[in-house]
């Protein structure tokens, strides 16, 4: 449903997407994740066809250009940025953006209904969209990225600054939209929901894929070994029965069998006040792919 073929675009000097190539299948969530300036935004908007690469190629839905009227009839777009007009209602907003796709008459008012439905906002459907939210906001502005029934969406941080209500909300649609075999890219900073919505993940950094499989294969690939960390009752007299680092009464063990750790330390008559297991998880995939160095 998404192809993306060795796609490069650069500003000046500045290279924001190098060689990026990559495939969502129909029904698929794939989770694009990467730092502050990674490029998901501008990978973003080059396959939606908002910009035009330097090089590489596009397919959306069999479409080779994703600027061509078919392809834009695929595709649902929910920017960072919202995407929404103050002084409409939430009704307007909706009527306008599907009007903007040749929908009229009764097709208009259903698909409308049916993003207010999507939304939760049927009961404040004429009040201005100023006076929303933050949470109502992104929940609409959302709902006018479907507007028009696409099969292909394009979710670029749709949960930034909402509430966890909103939050969830938008993670049931999403989970819902996947079921009825929509096609799902999503950017997030958040680790978690990558983990809960996405089939799989794409890492991504200076404008490159890093990365990109199932949440378990990469933290399998790259997330390294789990810890065991234990706070001692005193300081052990003898530390080579523990067979881990020890400072003070802390302990720590790295393994790729945490539990037979643990069950050896249980046998020994070394006395505990905390016992820890740690293991990894996406979020050590990520920083060790992309640093832990603070970006801008």
């Amino acid at each position: 449903m998404i192809l993306a073929r060795d796609l490069r675009k650069s500003y000046g000097s500045v290279t924001a997407v190098d060689g990026v190539s990559l495939e969502v299948r129909r029904g698929e969530t794939l989770g694009l994740l990467g730092p502050n300036g990674a490029g998901k935004t501008t990978t973003i908007h080059l396959l939606v066809g908002t910009l035009k690469p330097d090089s590489g190629e596009v397919e959306i839905d069999g479409t080779s250009d994703p600027t061509r009227p078919k392809a834009r009839r695929s595709i649902g777009v929910a920017p960072q940025s919202l995407a929404l007009y103050g002084e409409l209602t939430g009704e307007e907003n909706l009527a306008f953006f599907g009007e903007l796709y040749g929908l009229r008459g009764a097709r208009l008012r259903e698909r409308v209904q049916s993003g207010l439905e999507l939304a939760g906002l049927v009961e404040h459907r004429r009040r201005r969209v100023k006076t929303y939210s933050g949470g109502m906001q992104r929940r609409l502005n959302m709902a006018c990225a479907l507007v028009h029934d696409p099969p292909v969406l394009f979710l670029d941080e749709p949960t930034v600054g909402v509430d966890p209500q909103s939050r969830n909300h938008i993670f049931e649609n999403i989970e819902a939209l996947t079921k009825e075999g929509r096609t799902v890219l999503y950017t997030t900073h958040y680790m978690e929901e990558a983990e809960r919505l996405c089939d799989r993940v794409a890492i991504m950094d200076r404008g490159r894929i890093l990365a990109l499989d199932t949440v378990d294969r990469l933290i399998e690939q790259h997330g390294g070994a789990s810890v065991v960390e234990a706070t001692l009752e005193r300081p052990p007299d003898d530390d080579s029965e523990l067979a881990g680092q020890t400072e003070g009464t802390q302990l720590r063990i790295e393994s790729d069998r945490p539990l037979e750790e643990v069950a050896r330390l249980a046998s020994t008559r070394v006395r505990f006040r905390t016992l820890n297991v740690r293991r990894p998880d996406l979020e050590t995939v990520f920083l060790a792919l992309t640093g832990r160095r603070l970006r801008d």
